[in-house]
Protein backbone atom coordinates (compact mmCIF):
# COMPACT_ATOMS: atom_id res chain seq x y z
CA UNK A 1 0.00 0.00 0.00
CA UNK A 2 1.28 3.46 -1.10
CA UNK A 3 1.58 6.04 1.64
CA UNK A 4 1.05 9.65 0.24
CA UNK A 5 3.28 12.53 1.31
CA UNK A 6 -0.26 14.30 2.73
CA UNK A 7 -1.05 11.47 4.91
CA UNK A 8 2.79 11.16 6.26
CA UNK A 9 2.60 15.02 6.66
CA UNK A 10 -0.96 14.89 8.27
CA UNK A 11 0.32 12.16 10.89
CA UNK A 12 3.13 14.30 11.35
CA UNK A 13 1.25 17.11 12.48
CA UNK A 14 -1.56 14.68 14.54
CA UNK A 15 1.41 13.05 16.72
CA UNK A 16 3.50 16.32 16.90
CA UNK A 17 6.53 14.38 17.70
CA UNK A 18 9.26 13.11 15.57
CA UNK A 19 11.37 10.67 17.73
CA UNK A 20 15.15 11.04 16.94
CA UNK A 21 17.01 7.16 17.09
CA UNK A 22 20.29 7.50 17.62
CA UNK A 23 21.11 4.10 19.22
CA UNK A 24 24.82 1.84 19.18
CA UNK A 25 23.32 -1.09 18.06
CA UNK A 26 20.30 -2.01 15.23
CA UNK A 27 18.66 -4.10 17.99
CA UNK A 28 18.69 -0.75 20.12
CA UNK A 29 16.77 1.01 17.71
CA UNK A 30 14.20 -1.60 17.16
CA UNK A 31 13.31 -1.56 20.80
CA UNK A 32 13.40 1.89 20.47
CA UNK A 33 10.97 1.91 17.82
CA UNK A 34 8.81 -0.26 19.49
CA UNK A 35 8.57 1.64 23.10
CA UNK A 36 7.63 5.00 21.54
CA UNK A 37 4.82 3.55 19.07
CA UNK A 38 4.06 1.75 22.85
CA UNK A 39 4.23 4.99 24.25
CA UNK A 40 1.50 7.11 21.34
CA UNK A 41 3.86 8.25 18.96
CA UNK A 42 3.81 5.63 15.66
CA UNK A 43 6.46 7.87 14.45
CA UNK A 44 10.11 7.19 14.39
CA UNK A 45 13.47 8.95 12.67
CA UNK A 46 16.42 6.63 12.38
CA UNK A 47 19.48 8.38 11.51
CA UNK A 48 22.52 7.52 9.40
CA UNK A 49 24.46 7.45 12.78
CA UNK A 50 22.66 3.96 13.82
CA UNK A 51 24.82 1.10 12.91
CA UNK A 52 23.55 -0.97 9.41
CA UNK A 53 20.80 2.20 9.48
CA UNK A 54 19.68 1.20 6.28
CA UNK A 55 18.85 -2.28 6.96
CA UNK A 56 16.97 -1.33 10.37
CA UNK A 57 14.86 0.93 8.39
CA UNK A 58 14.08 -2.54 6.25
CA UNK A 59 13.20 -4.36 9.44
CA UNK A 60 10.79 -1.96 11.01
CA UNK A 61 8.99 -1.35 7.02
CA UNK A 62 8.68 -5.21 7.24
CA UNK A 63 7.82 -5.00 11.17
CA UNK A 64 3.93 -5.33 11.01
CA UNK A 65 3.59 -5.01 14.71
CA UNK A 66 5.34 -1.66 14.96
CA UNK A 67 3.15 0.06 12.54
CA UNK A 68 5.08 3.42 12.82
CA UNK A 69 5.98 5.74 9.92
CA UNK A 70 9.26 5.28 9.38
CA UNK A 71 11.47 8.09 8.39
CA UNK A 72 15.37 8.25 8.29
CA UNK A 73 17.55 11.23 9.51
CA UNK A 74 20.76 12.97 9.15
CA UNK A 75 20.94 12.18 5.12
CA UNK A 76 23.51 14.15 3.75
CA UNK A 77 23.09 13.80 0.14
CA UNK A 78 20.58 12.12 -2.53
CA UNK A 79 22.31 8.44 -3.18
CA UNK A 80 21.85 7.89 0.41
CA UNK A 81 18.22 9.32 0.54
CA UNK A 82 17.24 6.87 -2.29
CA UNK A 83 19.28 3.61 -0.78
CA UNK A 84 16.52 4.30 2.58
CA UNK A 85 13.53 5.09 0.16
CA UNK A 86 14.26 1.42 -1.26
CA UNK A 87 14.34 0.12 2.02
CA UNK A 88 10.80 1.65 3.04
CA UNK A 89 11.47 4.96 4.56
CA UNK A 90 8.61 7.46 4.39
CA UNK A 91 10.29 10.58 5.26
CA UNK A 92 13.96 12.18 4.85
CA UNK A 93 15.36 14.31 7.27
CA UNK A 94 18.69 16.14 6.95
CA UNK A 95 20.37 18.30 9.19
CA UNK A 96 21.15 21.03 6.47
CA UNK A 97 20.10 22.23 3.79
CA UNK A 98 21.20 20.04 0.12
CA UNK A 99 19.11 20.56 -2.96
CA UNK A 100 20.09 17.60 -4.70
CA UNK A 101 18.60 15.42 -1.68
CA UNK A 102 15.25 17.47 -1.13
CA UNK A 103 15.10 16.77 -5.54
CA UNK A 104 16.03 13.51 -5.09
CA UNK A 105 12.98 12.80 -2.38
CA UNK A 106 10.63 15.14 -4.21
CA UNK A 107 10.93 13.04 -7.61
CA UNK A 108 10.21 9.93 -5.53
CA UNK A 109 6.99 11.10 -4.12
CA UNK A 110 8.51 11.15 -0.41
CA UNK A 111 7.98 13.79 2.24
CA UNK A 112 10.96 15.74 2.69
CA UNK A 113 12.51 17.73 6.06
CA UNK A 114 15.26 19.71 5.27
CA UNK A 115 17.60 21.36 7.72
CA UNK A 116 17.77 25.27 7.90
CA UNK A 117 18.62 27.76 10.96
CA UNK A 118 18.78 31.60 9.53
CA UNK A 119 15.74 32.78 7.74
CA UNK A 120 17.55 32.99 4.50
CA UNK A 121 18.07 29.03 4.65
CA UNK A 122 14.69 28.55 5.96
CA UNK A 123 13.20 30.47 3.12
CA UNK A 124 15.42 28.49 0.85
CA UNK A 125 14.64 24.96 2.16
CA UNK A 126 10.89 26.19 2.00
CA UNK A 127 10.88 27.23 -2.17
CA UNK A 128 12.82 24.10 -3.11
CA UNK A 129 10.31 21.93 -1.83
CA UNK A 130 10.89 20.96 1.75
CA UNK A 131 7.65 19.76 3.37
CA UNK A 132 8.91 20.84 6.63
CA UNK A 133 11.75 22.97 8.02
CA UNK A 134 14.05 21.29 10.39
CA UNK A 135 15.14 24.27 12.47
CA UNK A 136 18.17 22.70 14.26
CA UNK A 137 20.03 23.44 16.19
CA UNK A 138 17.12 25.48 17.54
CA UNK A 139 17.85 25.27 21.51
CA UNK A 140 21.66 26.48 20.75
CA UNK A 141 19.93 29.24 19.01
CA UNK A 142 17.92 30.18 22.14
CA UNK A 143 14.79 27.98 21.65
CA UNK A 144 11.38 29.15 21.45
CA UNK A 145 12.20 32.79 21.56
CA UNK A 146 14.16 32.31 18.38
CA UNK A 147 11.37 29.66 16.59
CA UNK A 148 8.96 32.79 17.28
CA UNK A 149 10.95 34.85 15.83
CA UNK A 150 11.41 32.70 12.57
CA UNK A 151 7.54 32.67 12.23
CA UNK A 152 6.82 36.01 12.66
CA UNK A 153 7.94 36.92 8.93
CA UNK A 154 7.64 33.27 7.86
CA UNK A 155 4.35 32.18 9.58
CA UNK A 156 3.05 29.64 6.33
CA UNK A 157 6.49 27.40 7.05
CA UNK A 158 5.66 24.74 8.55
CA UNK A 159 8.87 24.39 11.50
CA UNK A 160 9.86 21.54 13.45
CA UNK A 161 12.33 22.93 15.76
CA UNK A 162 15.30 19.64 17.15
CA UNK A 163 17.79 20.24 19.43
CA UNK A 164 17.39 21.26 23.03
CA UNK A 165 13.52 19.80 23.22
CA UNK A 166 12.87 18.21 26.27
CA UNK A 167 10.37 18.17 29.10
CA UNK A 168 10.60 22.03 30.16
CA UNK A 169 11.05 23.57 26.60
CA UNK A 170 8.43 21.26 24.53
CA UNK A 171 5.17 23.26 25.62
CA UNK A 172 6.98 26.72 25.05
CA UNK A 173 7.83 25.49 21.17
CA UNK A 174 4.61 24.44 20.68
CA UNK A 175 3.24 28.13 21.88
CA UNK A 176 5.82 29.48 19.72
CA UNK A 177 4.64 27.95 16.65
CA UNK A 178 6.24 24.53 16.34
CA UNK A 179 4.22 22.32 13.49
CA UNK A 180 5.71 19.22 15.56
CA UNK A 181 8.51 18.71 17.63
CA UNK A 182 11.85 16.66 16.96
CA UNK A 183 13.24 14.64 19.78
CA UNK A 184 16.51 12.53 20.36
CA UNK A 185 17.88 11.57 23.41
CA UNK A 186 15.80 13.35 26.19
CA UNK A 187 13.12 10.69 24.92
CA UNK A 188 15.37 8.07 23.47
CA UNK A 189 17.90 7.90 26.38
CA UNK A 190 21.12 6.28 25.41
CA UNK A 191 20.76 5.13 29.24
CA UNK A 192 17.06 3.20 28.82
CA UNK A 193 18.66 1.92 25.58
CA UNK A 194 21.56 0.59 27.10
CA UNK A 195 20.13 -1.00 30.09
CA UNK A 196 17.24 -2.63 27.57
CA UNK A 197 14.80 -0.30 29.30
CA UNK A 198 11.52 -0.14 26.53
CA UNK A 199 9.02 0.95 29.59
CA UNK A 200 11.35 3.93 30.36
CA UNK A 201 11.23 5.18 26.85
CA UNK A 202 7.44 4.52 26.64
CA UNK A 203 6.62 6.08 29.81
CA UNK A 204 8.97 9.45 28.42
CA UNK A 205 6.86 9.17 25.39
CA UNK A 206 3.80 9.42 26.98
CA UNK A 207 5.12 12.49 28.70
CA UNK A 208 5.61 14.60 25.35
CA UNK A 209 1.93 13.53 24.00
CA UNK A 210 0.44 14.58 26.77
CA UNK A 211 2.34 18.31 27.23
CA UNK A 212 1.97 18.61 23.14
CA UNK A 213 -1.75 17.99 23.57
CA UNK A 214 -2.40 20.09 26.39
CA UNK A 215 -0.51 23.22 24.74
CA UNK A 216 -2.67 23.17 21.42
CA UNK A 217 -5.59 22.62 23.58
CA UNK A 218 -4.69 25.72 25.88
CA UNK A 219 -3.62 27.84 22.35
CA UNK A 220 -7.11 26.84 20.85
CA UNK A 221 -9.06 27.94 23.95
CA UNK A 222 -6.68 31.61 23.79
CA UNK A 223 -7.92 32.06 20.68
Amino acid sequence: MTVSVEDVAGKIREVGIVPVLRASSSEQALVAAEAVSRGGIPIVEVTMTVPRAVEVIAQLARSARTKVLIGAGTVLDAETAERCLDAGALFIVSPGLDRETIEAVKRRGALMMAGALTPTEVIAAWKGGSDFVKIFPCGAMGGARYLKALKAPLPQVPMIPTGGVNLETAGDLIRAGAEALGIGGELVSAAALAAGDGEAIAQAARQYVSIVRQTREENKAQR
